[in-house]
């Protein structure tokens, strides 16, 4: 719009008692919308905690009696599965429909534990110089700005192969895949990719360093159970569909209602 468009707008002007009083229930709405978000944000700071210490001891299999902790292995990522390393396809080759992708960037943005679907795709073309990884498989950054996001993981697990892009990595392999992400995403995990991460501006872990880590490797059972009880955890911390960040929008939403009611005019004839 231009700025002759924008003078020529039109809006309502009440009286300066009437503006005033709206003013001041939009104050109090806006005080008490921060507050409430407040509250909310630290509840949801709290979960992800907690979420993250059982995922750690659900994880270091220290007091899992029952759950096989006798017979877990340790094996390297390069002994559980296939690394395919991602390549060609760029930001710009994304469309809305075609072949399912996954950009590396998309997956410290966008992305969390799993996901059967992608928000973008690429075209036949396109795909067939890219890298595609099979379902029930993990994409995993190579780079990033930091040491937390490097290594970041997603389970892939729909129903067709998905392109994905330089960056990253791409372990096919026959365990969970949701599994292994979420040891990934594991304060166990963390401590050895620190050792493996290299880089001061850009923080980078090579896949053939990565394939050396090894992890924890309990039975399929086994890995089932922990799946199914951090699967719970993941919804109520991450989906915005349900749990507590589905409340924080919804705090959004009924703020933005009752603003439009309160500046919503009749227009003299």
């Amino acid at each position: 719009m231009s700025q002759k468009d924008l003078a020529e707008q039109i809006i309502p002007v009440p009286p300066l008692p009437v503006q005033r009083e709206i003013v001041r229930i939009l104050d109090s709405f806006t005080s008490l919308e921060a507050e409430l978000e407040a509250e909310l944000e630290a509840e949801l700071k709290a979960r992800r905690k907690q979420y993250e210490y059982y995922r750690d001891q659900l994880l270091s299999f220290k007091h899992l009696s029952g759950w096989g902790r006798d017979e877990v292995e340790w094996k390297t990522l390069g002994e559980v599965g296939t690394f395919k390393r991602g390549k060609y396809f760029q930001k710009s080759d994304m469309q809305d429909e075609g072949i399912p992708c996954i950009h590396y960037g998309q997956i410290y943005t966008y992305y969390n534990t799993y996901t059967d679907k992608t928000i973008k795709f690429v075209s036949k073309e396109v795909a067939s110089k890219s890298t595609l990884i099979r379902p029930q498989s993990i994409i995993i950054t190579l780079t990033s700005e930091n040491i937390e996001d490097v290594c970041k993981p997603v389970a892939w697990i729909g129903n067709e192969d998905v392109a994905i892009s330089g960056h990253s990595v791409g372990l096919e392999t026959d365990m969970d895949p949701k599994y292994i992400t979420y040891y990934l995403e594991s304060s166990h995990f963390f401590k050895e990719k620190r050792k493996k991460a290299r880089g001061a501006k850009v923080i980078e872990i090579k896949p053939e360093e990565l394939a050396k880590i090894a992890i924890p490797i309990p039975p399929v059972s086994t890995q089932r159970r922990i799946v199914s009880i951090l699967d719970r955890f993941e919804s109520l911390v991450n989906d915005i569909s349900t749990g507590l960040p589905a409340e924080i929008a919804a705090r959004h939403q009924q703020y933005e209602y009752y603003r439009d009611q309160l500046l919503s005019f009749k227009r003299k004839s």
